[in-house]
């Protein structure tokens, strides 16, 4: 996703960096952790973080926007999200989201306006709540954006990765955590669209067809 999403470098960090270079040969790696990672524009960290929680504390500590997904939610310490300066973007799915309110999850999808205003709220930073209808609330209580792109077809292994990375991107070019995420999930909605026409999808599916959504946009906003 974020090598669709118009950064001109994306950054990995992580033990996995070989296997990332035989996949994606443009991307820059780096085992050495964030500190040696080079400059970055903005952060995403969480997808395959396991239980690394040094590293997700050294990313929050960074004066750069900072996306926090996947294992990052679960890692993350609150006060240290609350008191970041730099903007922050989480984007849990309804059962992570559960767990940072300490609630069921059914209660999450019962509830799911007043889920994604408390976590934004309580966590200070501008929360996505993903699902079929993916909602986006910044911490200053404002309007909740509801993205209409969605589709069932995107709950498959790897959406939300190819979700984070797309939205990484967009925080590194500039965009608030609010239009980041509402950007991205516009996008990332309309490529699964374009990839499953009605049938199952994978995650690089979603990820091939984001040149498409793009041009979607581009042409329906008459930027061509």
């Amino acid at each position: 996703g974020a090598l669709r999403g118009g950064a001109g470098a994306v950054r990995y960090v992580g033990p996995a960096g070989d296997a990332v270079i035989a996949r994606f040969p443009e991307t820059l790696v780096s085992d050495q952790g964030p500190d040696h990672a080079g400059r970055v524009q903005a952060w995403v960290v969480g997808p395959g973080a396991g239980d690394d929680a040094a590293t997700v504390a050294k990313v929050l500590g960074a004066d750069v926007p900072v996306l926090l997904d996947a294992d990052g939610l679960r890692l993350a310490d609150r006060d240290a999200v609350r008191g970041r300066s730099a903007p922050t973007l989480m984007t849990p799915h309804a059962g992570e989201a559960a767990a940072l309110l300490g609630v069921r999850r059914e209660e999450v999808e019962a509830n799911r306006l007043a889920s994604v205003r408390e976590l934004a709220a309580v966590y200070r930073a501008t929360v996505l709540l993903k699902g079929s209808t993916t909602l986006i609330a910044a911490p200053d209580g404002g309007p909740v954006r509801v993205n209409p792109t969605g589709t069932a077809w995107l709950a498959t292994a790897g959406s939300g990765d190819v979700l984070s990375g797309l939205t990484g991107s967009l925080l590194a070019s500039g965009l608030s955590p609010l239009d980041a995420g509402s950007v991205g999930a516009y996008l990332h909605g309309l490529a699964g669209r374009f990839a499953s026409r009605g049938a199952p999808i994978a995650a690089l599916d979603i990820s091939d067809r984001l040149p498409e959504a793009w041009r979607d946009v581009r042409r329906e906003l008459d930027w061509d």
